[in-house]
């Protein structure tokens, strides 16, 4: 049973930084590529970011591109989100997903085959 937990949310000021861990079990977390998306309240679920399997390539939405980093610790089964400059329009359930493919390119909800519970991220001005 594929198992993934976020943490590290929190409220910040704009400007500020925050950083996402997710903790994946139940899947070769190696042969995966991993993803972050975010759900602010009265919106769909939206892309942030993914990484591929090898963390060779990052693609991210462009509302985040130069502020937020992702990356992987693949020996401690651990996909980050580094977020930096954060503004108000930030503030939303960030998730963890797994990518259906192992190469990163997905950004669509359907790319992705099990989701962790979201964790709050609030961004005050």
């Amino acid at each position: 049973q594929v198992q993934l937990v976020e943490s590290g949310g929190g409220l910040v000021q704009a400007g500020g930084s925050l950083r996402l861990s997710c903790v994946a079990s139940g899947l070769t977390f190696s042969t995966y590529a991993m993803g972050w998306f975010r759900q602010a309240p009265g919106k769909e679920r939206e892309f942030v970011a993914t990484i591929s399997w090898s963390g060779a390539t990052k693609n991210y939405a462009n509302s985040v591109k130069g502020r937020f980093t992702i990356s992987r610790d693949t020996p401690k089964n651990t996909v980050f989100l580094l977020m930096n400059n954060l503004k108000p329009e930030d503030t939303a359930v960030y998730y963890c997903a797994a990518d259906s493919s192992p190469y990163g390119s997905g950004d669509k909800i359907d790319d992705f085959i099990s989701w962790g519970q979201g964790t709050q991220v609030t961004v005050s001005s």
